[in-house]
């Protein structure tokens, strides 16, 4: 190992949960504001995971009155506080940008049984 895995290693989060792309989930962020710290929900679905050791990533996808609005969040920033999978989604992609053309019930995931 190098030093730059040891140093990586240090600053990886241990309690990660387990979610693929397709699973609804709500991603506790942590947003400053002035010098207040406040705890910030985003639910949506995850729409791609991207690895690497502490560079992992994940692009969770939402509609806002209308509007699709997409976040990337890292997996091991301390900016995050905690990571609630609210359903498991059930499909055959690992990247769904697909989503992104499709409105309504179209763009529904199905749900893992």
């Amino acid at each position: 190992m190098t030093i730059m895995d040891l140093v990586e290693k240090e600053q990886m989060k241990s309690e990660v949960p387990d979610f693929k792309a397709g699973d609804t989930v709500k991603v506790h962020a942590k947003v400053q504001e002035g010098e207040k710290q406040r705890i910030q929900v985003f639910e949506g679905v995850v729409i791609c995971k991207k690895k690497g050791a502490n560079r992992t990533s994940f692009t969770v996808r939402k509609i806002s009155y209308g509007l699709g609005v997409e976040r990337i969040f890292f997996f091991h920033s301390p900016m995050i506080d905690k990571v609630d999978i609210v359903t498991r989604g059930r499909v055959r992609r690992s990247r769904l940008y697909y989503l992104r053309k499709l409105k309504g019930k179209k763009a529904r995931i199905r749900e893992k049984r």
